[in-house]
């Protein structure tokens, strides 16, 4: 009888051990993270003072960097805005992706499954406030309708051009932006900002993880920024006035003139540089920066022109600009951060796309991610391979294309260390070593036969035919104004 009496004692001791232990455990689980996914447009690789830039400075965004992980073969989706957006959104690269071209308007399909819409299966409040490019009002594209509960900020592309338009889109609504003429008023950048701030806040009050994303509009053109920005640099580089662009075939939108572009340029990168500051001082004010992952990149290389990408050698080493499928048109900053979880002032060089965005997300967010998607997720290089449980899974390639507005089809493959690029169908690819050639100076397609042969079969498999869709003709830049 003592007996029983004893082991019922140790039974139940294992009984209460056991759902310590349990309870211990799901404690010790991270819960579901918020996402913050801030996109620059139009930043070259070397755009930040932490990834080499000398003629101005990121204090904040290099901070961010400091406390957390910096990317060096990080790359865009493709060379150009709407592709390269589409591919972050749907984990599609651009031989799959449904938005290839980059003329504005070409709308998502009710069918396409966006990172938004995963994670808001998954009970996240989801917003996107600043440059959508993905589908025009009126169309399946909007954000409302591929999964965001919110948006704000500009539906086309071109209507993102300019800073100081008549109106934004609020939800599927007009937002009037009283006192702007197109030149001066509320600079839309400003309004951007203080909107996802706005949202930020409302989430302090929620349960529900929340996902952000938020595509700034600078630096793109048009070069205007206000001036307590601009003052800053005035005088400080040599200047060849910008006299603006009028219409002309293939660019509908005529850009302001700017008597200093390249303190604009400078003033730009500085006042979201400044901006990045402020929401990551406002999540740790929030209590919200501990469970919060942050990223920060941009959607493709520098672009040329009165910026003058080569005086701030905005692409480092690397060769070509936004429009080329050279390093200098895609290889982007990445930059990620969320305390306690990644390693601060690490930085990797896992080679890795924005297909791979969606997966990553889905998995921190413990839900599956759609079966068709090109991407590997990359929790191992965030967290650490222990902390995930296993390796990292490298890509057997990554694979980009862009039609240029229908005048060629660029195409390009990169394998380990080897970079493939076709100029155009039907000319030859070149070869280069990134090991050896980062600034991709040396073609050595004539000494590395199959290899060029192995990347002519992956070219092949990886372009699927796009499907049919109508192509709205561009808007004229200024009916925005």
């Amino acid at each position: 009888m003592v007996d029983c009496f004893v082991r019922l004692r140790l039974f139940v001791g294992l009984l209460v051990c056991l759902s310590a232990t349990h309870v211990m455990a799901a404690e010790a689980a991270p819960a579901r993270p918020n996402f913050v996914f801030i996109m620059a447009d139009d930043l070259g690789y070397a755009g930040l003072s932490c990834y080499g830039q000398k003629k101005y400075s990121t204090p904040r965004i290099d901070q961010m960097a400091r406390e957390g992980m910096r990317f060096t073969q990080v790359y865009a989706g493709c060379t150009v805005c709407a592709s390269s957006r589409s591919v972050l959104m749907t984990g599609l690269h651009t031989g799959h992706t449904p938005v290839r071209g980059n003329t504005g308007g070409i709308a998502l399909a009710d069918s396409d499954v966006t990172v938004a819409e995963v994670l808001k299966g998954v009970g996240y409040r989801t917003a996107c406030i600043g440059k959508w490019g993905l589908g025009e009002h009126g169309t399946s594209g909007i954000p409302n309708k591929q999964g965001f509960d919110r948006f704000f900020g500009y539906l086309h592309q071109i209507h993102a051009h300019f800073y100081y338009p008549k109106f934004l889109w609020d939800q599927d609504e007009k937002f009037v932006l009283e006192g702007n003429d197109g030149f001066s008023g509320q600079y839309t950048h400003d309004v951007i900002v203080d909107r996802s701030m706005q949202f930020l806040r409302e989430q302090a009050e929620q349960d529900d993880p929340f996902f952000l994303y938020l595509p700034l509009t600078i630096p793109h053109y048009e070069l205007l920024v206000p001036e307590d920005s601009l003052q800053e640099f005035r005088g400080k580089y040599p200047e060849t006035p910008y006299t603006g662009r009028r219409k002309k075939v293939g660019f509908p939108d005529d850009y302001a003139a700017q008597s200093h572009p390249k303190a604009a340029t400078a003033a730009m990168v500085t006042r979201m540089d400044r901006d990045v500051g402020r929401i990551l001082d406002l999540l740790k004010e929030l209590k919200l920066d501990e469970n919060t992952l942050v990223f920060f990149t941009s959607d493709n290389g520098a672009t040329g022109g009165p910026s003058d990408p080569d005086f701030f050698q905005a692409c480092g080493p690397l060769r070509g600009y936004k429009r080329d499928l050279y390093e200098g048109g895609i290889r982007v900053p990445m930059i990620a951060s969320w305390p306690g979880h990644i390693k601060a002032g690490s930085v990797n060089d896992h080679v890795w796309y924005f297909a791979d965005v969606l997966p990553t997300l889905s998995e921190l967010a413990k839900t599956d991610a759609p079966q068709k998607n090109d991407g590997l997720s990359v929790v191992p290089a965030l967290l650490g391979e222990k902390a995930a449980g296993r390796a990292q899974a490298e890509h057997d390639y990554l694979y980009w294309e862009h039609p240029n507005n229908h005048e060629r089809l660029l195409q390009a493959v990169r394998m380990g260390d080897w970079k493939a690029i076709r100029l155009d169908a039907g000319l030859p690819l070149e070869l280069y070593d990134l090991q050896t050639d980062v600034g991709e100076k040396t073609n050595v397609a004539a000494d590395h036969p199959s290899v060029v042969q192995q990347m002519e079969q992956i070219i092949k498999s990886a372009h699927e035919e796009p499907r049919p869709q109508i192509e709205p003709k561009p808007p004229a830049g200024r009916q925005y104004q």
